[in-house]
């Protein structure tokens, strides 16, 4: 039983076209709990870091996760929290 709090708020929920018909529903909802509990997936260093800090200073959030197959994509918050976006890498 998941029982961590989200640390910040997802606003809106958008994804894009590729996004959608490409992964696992499961796998994305899955991801979208542990981007707003604070677990930034695989993203570098340097980006766990600017997502720590943006909860503080409220700037953008930046996460990288890979579904059942393997295949990577990204969940980002927008600064002012209105809208949290599913998408491929190659749609950015």
């Amino acid at each position: 039983m998941e029982t961590q709090r989200a640390k910040l708020n997802l606003g809106q929920t958008l994804i894009t076209v590729g996004a959608r018909e490409t992964l696992d529903p499961e796998d994305i909802l899955l991801s979208l709990r542990k981007h707003a509990r604070g677990d930034w997936g695989e993203c570098g260093e340097d980006d766990r870091q600017a997502n720590d800090q943006a909860l503080i200073e409220g700037t953008r959030i930046f996460s990288v996760y890979q579904d059942r197959f393997s295949t990577r994509f990204w969940i980002i918050t927008e600064a002012d929290r209105s809208a949290t976006t599913i998408l491929l890498p190659s749609e950015y």
